[in-house]
């Protein structure tokens, strides 16, 4: 066969291959890493968040239209975390596919555990609680099972044949993880209970699942930035319960949390609620391998 006519068969062959990938859109870089894991090559996948933002407060961008738009799935945090700048966004694509209850979209808190559901009535002097339950919960691996079992049930339910795919995918993904699980809990197991402060209410499914003891948060209320009241009394909190570990979000204004570093005798610790926060956290793994990796280091400093 001529040269020019293999160049237009293996055009020809790609072109069909990405026809054929479903295009998934995720509303964080976790989704996405998860997605990844489970969708292999028979999927294309972007996030919209990136793992070293806020994902409560996203800055819609005319790109972010243009993702949704050509979107065949749109998989999301929920529990009104992307609340502020989601919503409107879904509306303008008018992509029918990835509306809510559509066959498209996909909530993937509704296949897991979620804490901190508050009871009784909520006001907005309680600063910004989330109505549902606390958002964070991809932070124990038990449920980045739940996401990734979720992912690859819907995406063989809108690509059937490639439904044995995925799930082999998904079988691998579920014997690596519990792999990697016993190296986590091994690791962190010589400092269970272990009593911390942190900045933001990111972490209580992390702190449950691998064991530690979340006394106060340098926000007085969630989303309510640190006031000097508040702070005095975490310091003091600190000092009476001889607290030295300080948990800050990278998008966090550090000035604070190193003041009160600075007058307990204790050390701030800038850790990672997602995958991508930094650059060497490229997929879920990741995300554990170098949360933990820190937590260790830090806790064996602080004898």
């Amino acid at each position: 066969m001529p040269v020019v006519a293999l160049i237009w068969v293996a055009m020809a062959t790609g072109t069909a291959q990405a026809a054929s990938r479903l295009n998934v859109v995720t509303a964080t870089e976790d989704l996405a890493a998860l997605s990844h894991e489970v969708g292999g090559d028979r999927i294309t996948v972007e996030a919209i968040a990136k793992g070293y933002q806020d994902p409560h407060f996203v800055e819609p961008k005319p790109s972010f239209l243009l993702k949704l738009q050509k979107a065949d799935l749109l998989v999301v945090v929920g529990l009104q975390l992307e609340i502020g700048w989601l919503p409107p966004l879904q509306t303008q694509s008018r992509n029918n596919k990835i509306q809510v209850g559509a066959s498209g979209y996909l909530d993937a808190s509704r296949f897991c555990r979620i804490l901190e559901i508050p009871s009784g009535e909520i006001t907005r002097a309680m600063g910004d609680v989330h109505p549902l339950g606390n958002p964070h919960y991809w932070l124990d691996p038990e449920n980045g099972r739940h996401i990734a079992k979720a992912l690859a049930d819907k995406f063989g339910e809108l690509q059937p044949a490639d439904a044995a795919y995925f799930e082999q995918r998904y079988a691998d993904f579920d014997q690596r993880l519990g792999v990697a699980e016993k190296g986590w809990e091994a690791k962190m197991a010589p400092y269970r209970g272990r009593k911390i402060i942190t900045y933001h209410r990111s972490w209580p499914n992390f702190c449950e699942r691998f064991g530690l003891d979340v006394v106060d948060y340098v926000e007085p209320r969630p989303g309510i930035p640190p006031t000097p009241s508040h702070t005095l009394d975490v310091i003091n909190t600190m000092k009476r319960e001889n607290i030295k570990l300080v948990l800050v979000e990278p998008y966090f204004d550090l000035r604070t949390p190193n003041s009160i570093a600075e007058k307990t005798g204790g050390m701030v610790l800038q850790i990672m609620p997602s995958v991508g926060g930094t650059k060497e956290i490229t997929n879920y793994f990741q995300l554990f391998d170098y949360n933990i990796n820190l937590l260790v280091n830090a806790f064996a400093k602080l004898k």
